[in-house]
């Protein structure tokens, strides 16, 4: 099942922390763009390049004036690790509990090989200035995946 949400509304409020262990809201991101990616777990192949590829078009993203939080069921550890592995310049929360997960509605059923288990839906959502929720990526291309913000949501 993907997530319940749709373009137009109110992204959910949410407090995670960081890979620093520090609380972050985003209410802390009021009156800027926020690009919200979820993903299932750090340091896998599928999730590393779609990190990467926001990385590498950080400078064009943050041009655009768009800010990255990234978020996933792994803990602050972990993502310290994966944040200084690949260099990452933005945000990773630590979602274990899943909160931030459940709200937006991107934990749900997932196939591999033939195997269905639970997981994070790799979901995108791009949050305008007033919280709105102004596009949804619901499959983002991980190796393209900030061309494809750019050009959908700055091209509009």
């Amino acid at each position: 099942m993907a997530t319940h949400l749709e373009v137009g509304q109110d992204a959910p409020s949410f407090t995670g922390v960081d890979q620093n262990g520090k609380k972050v809201s985003l209410s802390d991101y009021k009156g800027k763009k926020v690009v919200l990616y979820f993903y299932p777990q750090d340091d896998t192949p599928g999730c590393t390049a779609q990190a990467c590829n926001l990385r590498d078009n950080y400078a064009l993203l943050k041009q655009n004036g768009f800010e990255i939080l990234g978020v996933s069921p792994d803990d602050t550890a972990s993502h310290q690790k994966f944040e200084s592995k690949y260099s990452l310049p933005f945000t990773l929360l630590a979602d274990p509990q899943k909160e931030i997960i459940e709200k937006y509605g991107v934990w749900g059923e997932k196939n591999l090989y033939g195997n269905k288990f639970m997981g994070v839906l790799r979901t995108t959502f791009v949050i305008d200035e007033n919280g709105k929720i102004v596009k949804i990526f619901k499959r983002p291309k991980t190796q393209e995946h900030a061309e494809e913000i750019i050009e959908k949501v700055s091209g509009e």
